[in-house]
């Protein structure tokens, strides 16, 4: 019965040590997939906001612009034209925290585009107005009329990820996007 007693039960040293080795070779696995499953969430805010800004881009382009002013009775009016807003370029630059935004110090053409996210941004959004050499209110059919770009830098090693969305008009003069959005670097 005192051999019973005394007899000591525990883990052995090659027990631990696998144990410890088990559990490194599971971290070296989970780490980096953590970090990449981090990096992914982020990045659906652009896509998420590029689209925004198509939607808020499709109203402001329908939305009615007269040209001639008050019109006098017994005439006729002219119709309405569709408009667009010029390039607007963000004031902050995308790094791998969120940045809060003041829509109310940036450029004008966001408001116009009903475009201010409440949520901080990883993101910075540029707008390019891409009819050349036109003004920007007019019946234009282009392929080309916006380039809405989201640049980030998701783990701040300068290198950038850019989400592109390209909208032109069609034959009826309404707006529409490309089918996809443009990936370059998407977890940089």
């Amino acid at each position: 019965m005192n051999k019973l007693l005394s007899k000591k039960e525990g883990f052995t040293l090659i027990e631990l040590m696998i144990v410890v080795a088990i559990i490194g070779i599971l971290a070296a696995i989970a780490i980096p997939a953590f970090v990449n499953y981090v990096k992914r969430s982020k990045t659906s805010e652009a896509g998420a906001n590029l689209k925004s800004l198509f939607t808020g881009a499709a109203a402001y382009y329908e939305r009615e612009n007269w040209t001639q002013g008050l019109v006098a009775p017994g005439t006729a009016a002219a119709a309405s034209v569709h408009c667009t807003v010029s390039t607007a370029t963000p004031s902050w630059d995308a790094t791998d925290s969120k940045y809060v935004v003041n829509w109310s110090a940036e450029d004008p053409s966001y408001g116009a585009l009903n475009f201010a996210p409440a949520d901080p941004l990883y993101f910075e959004y540029l707008i390019t107005e891409d009819v050349t050499g036109a003004t920007l209110c007019g019946n234009v059919i282009n392929d080309d009329i916006y380039t809405f770009t989201a640049i980030g830098d998701l783990d701040n090693d300068d290198v950038e990820s850019s989400f592109v969305l390209a909208v032109g008009s069609n034959g009826e003069n309404a707006l529409y996007r490309a089918p996809g959005i443009n990936v370059t670097d998407a977890l940089e």
